[in-house]
């Protein structure tokens, strides 16, 4: 649940966004810069989190009234190794908070954060990943709350983020396009029957920009509300490349991520912004031809 410290709302002094090279961080960059605020865009060119002098770096560049957007994560984390470096870059954001306290601290975390449920997950669902990304994304949520107090503090947490600038090609939208525009069939895990949230990064920038307008401090989850299949949204892809792309399903190896269904409760974000309007999956997926083709 989010409180709103600032009304009305308004740009703070300055913002700055740590991994503002990122899909999520640029996108949050822009779109904070395209509503007026002054931003200070960090990314490693400028301060290299893996580096032990980077706590030293962030010191110097902060300033008491900043607001601060971290969105630098390494991913994908399938192993001890990437949590231990995502944790290290934390601490180092950690130490440089606790040395140079800011007015607000925004933290893109993840829904891997909380347990599997077939119940719709809300803000305060029980909090227990069973796999490497979403402890390393609780970790360092819990690493921000000894640095920063309450009164300061806000953790966002998308559902699964689609969009034209994602360098990684997840598995969902992403991926399926990449594969369509090369000519490539789409390829499911199983019959692509599991059902997911997915939340369109124009999205996650506005819910962002608002947090930071208003100086909202909570907790919120950023989905559409709605699931759908991965089999479905592939063929809504395919059929926007005309008769050319096959869905084609594989035999399935392994249990199926989150038991297959993994929907959300939005009535919290519907509370905090009564006029926002979720981009709503097909309405995205069109969104996201049409940025692909420039």
């Amino acid at each position: 649940m989010l409180t709103h410290t600032r009304s009305p709302a308004a740009s703070p002094s300055r913002t700055v966004v740590i991994g503002a090279a990122g899909f999520v961080g640029r996108a949050v960059a822009d779109n904070l810069a395209s509503v007026g605020n002054d931003v200070l865009r960090l990314s490693r060119a400028r301060v290299d989190l893996d580096a032990d002098s980077a706590a030293g770096q962030l010191v110097e560049r902060l300033q008491p009234a900043d607001c601060v957007v971290i969105a630098a994560v390494k991913v994908p984390c399938r192993t001890s190794d990437m949590v231990v470096h995502n944790l290290a870059m934390m601490a180092r954001i950690a130490n440089a908070l606790k040395a140079r306290p800011v007015d607000h601290v925004v933290y893109v975390s993840s829904d891997a954060v909380y347990a599997d449920s077939d119940a719709p997950l809300t803000e305060d669902s029980f909090k227990g990943p069973d796999n490497l990304y979403g402890i390393m994304q609780l970790t360092r949520e819990i690493m921000l709350r000894e640095a920063v107090p309450p009164s300061a503090l806000t953790f966002v947490r998308p559902t699964m983020i689609y969009g034209a600038a994602d360098p990684h090609g997840g598995y969902g939208p992403n991926q399926y396009f990449r594969l369509a525009r090369a000519g490539k069939d789409i390829v499911l895990f199983g019959e692509g029957e599991e059902r997911r949230d997915h939340v369109f990064i124009g999205d996650v920038a506005d819910v962002i920009t608002r947090i930071v307008r208003q100086r909202s401090i909570g907790a919120i989850n950023v989905a559409s509300g709605a699931v759908h299949s991965f089999r479905s949204i592939a063929e809504q892809v395919a059929a926007l490349h005309g008769d050319k792309i096959r869905v084609t399903g594989t035999k399935r190896t392994g249990p199926m991520p989150h038991g297959g269904f993994r929907p959300f409760d939005i009535g919290a974000i519907g509370a905090a912004f009564p006029d926002l309007r979720m981009t709503q999956l097909p309405q995205g997926v069109e969104r996201l031809h049409r940025d692909l083709d420039g």
